[in-house]
């Protein structure tokens, strides 16, 4: 029986740098909210629009590029997307207002939004079930390295008084990789590049398609508990960097090192991973990286002196990625025939997710505050990982 031809070594790996550049957009506008408020002469919630507009975007997109993906290729398409996001970046840069930079970060959403998705799909068409766990971690070390690279850069941004200088940063990231995707598009072997035709309208089929992910009871609680992670999680962390700057008066730069810290907590499982998943099993994993997340995030919150953030920064990111890297395991094989579609709702419901928990945030921030803000995220994460991790073990 002839074996198929092996796929590139450098496939993952620009794959994982594609994730990286999507980190640094995510994230790099995170410590730049205050520099931002002084710029545009606007409150802290309003510029904080720029996270939920992006996260908005992201999410809603990911619901065509999913069906896309299967249609033309996978790789095709997160290749054209990251020169695409390369173009949004440099608009990004060159906004002059807040509504431009608004309308570009949405625009900059909706380039970046089939990255991360698609790649996870790619992954879980060419690396059986058993071996895909840890694949899947090392793929997201990029996204991790990017989330730290992004906050840091932006910290240092904001410290030097140049907004403008991650977007400059992400752009270049993004043509370079981009190119790389599309040379190596062509090397692929026929089953790392397969493509499913479609019979048929294009949006009726993907709204067939998501109709039938939406008819499995388990994919309906994997992209709920997505949902609410990431709205619990990510509306309370988009205001660390101020929480932190505001309450312990320690320079933006500072308070972007100290989130830096989740990302090396990320590195650090992504690393141990295939440990991990051993000793804990999926359920284990699940539970135990909510209940250290949770204690983690509420620490950042409540701790009296802002070192303490650091351990707790380090801490909250070990926590999150062994939680969500159960959940990403099982999006992609929750509707193994359908699986760009499957894991773009998944992502899609995450985003959707930050966009409503940053939007709540930002409203409540003025009533309730940051420390309040991210001591309540911490409760809900606890409770949404403990259910996601009973579900597990009974299934």
């Amino acid at each position: 029986m002839t074996q198929p031809s092996p796929i590139p070594a450098s496939a993952v790996p620009l794959l994982s740098l594609a994730a990286f550049g999507s980190g640094i957009s995510m994230r790099a506008a995170d410590p730049l909210l205050p520099l931002l408020s002084r710029e545009f002469g606007v409150p802290l919630g309003d510029a904080s629009l720029v996270i939920t507009v992006f996260s908005i975007a992201y999410g809603v997109a990911q619901l065509g590029f999913g069906p896309l993906g299967d249609r033309y290729g996978k790789y095709l398409v997160i290749a054209l997307a990251a020169l695409a996001s390369s173009a949004t970046a440099l608009l990004c840069a060159a906004a002059t207002s807040l509504p431009a930079l608004l309308a570009v970060r949405l625009l900059a959403g909706a380039t970046a939004a089939a990255i991360i998705p698609l790649s996870m799909a790619w992954i879980g068409d060419v690396i059986d079930y058993e071996q895909r766990q840890p694949v899947l971690a090392r793929f997201l070390i990029g996204q991790i390295l990017g989330v730290s690279a992004g906050v840091l850069v932006g910290g240092f941004a904001a410290d030097a008084h140049q907004w403008r200088l991650p977007f400059l940063l992400v752009a270049a990231i993004f043509l370079l990789v981009g190119l790389g995707l599309l040379a190596l598009n062509r090397r692929l072997p026929p089953h790392a590049n397969s493509v499913r035709p479609i019979a048929g309208g294009a949006v009726r089929h993907m709204l067939a398609e998501f109709r039938h992910i939406a008819a499995l009871p388990w994919a309906r609680l994997v992209l709920l508990t997505a949902f609410l992670e990431g709205g619990l999680l990510y509306g309370p962390f988009a205001f660390i960097a101020s929480h932190l700057h505001q309450r312990h008066g320690i320079s933006l730069a500072v308070a972007g090192a100290v989130i830096m810290l989740f990302g090396f907590g990320g590195f650090a499982f992504a690393m141990g991973s295939k440990a991990m998943l051993a000793r804990l099993g999926e359920g284990g994993l699940a539970r135990s990286g909510g209940v250290l997340l949770a204690v983690s995030l509420a620490a950042v919150g409540l701790a009296p002196v802002w070192w303490l953030a650091m351990p707790a920064s380090f801490c909250a990111g070990l926590g999150f990625y062994m939680l969500h890297n159960t959940l990403q395991t099982n999006a992609t094989q929750m509707a193994p025939e359908r699986r760009g579609a499957a894991v773009s709702a998944f992502a899609s419901c995450f985003f959707m997710g930050q966009a409503m928990g940053v939007g709540l945030a930002g409203l409540l921030l003025a009533h309730a505050g940051t420390a309040a803000l991210l001591a309540g995220g911490a409760l809900g994460l606890l409770a949404v990982a403990l259910n996601f991790s009973r579900r597990v073990r009974r299934r």
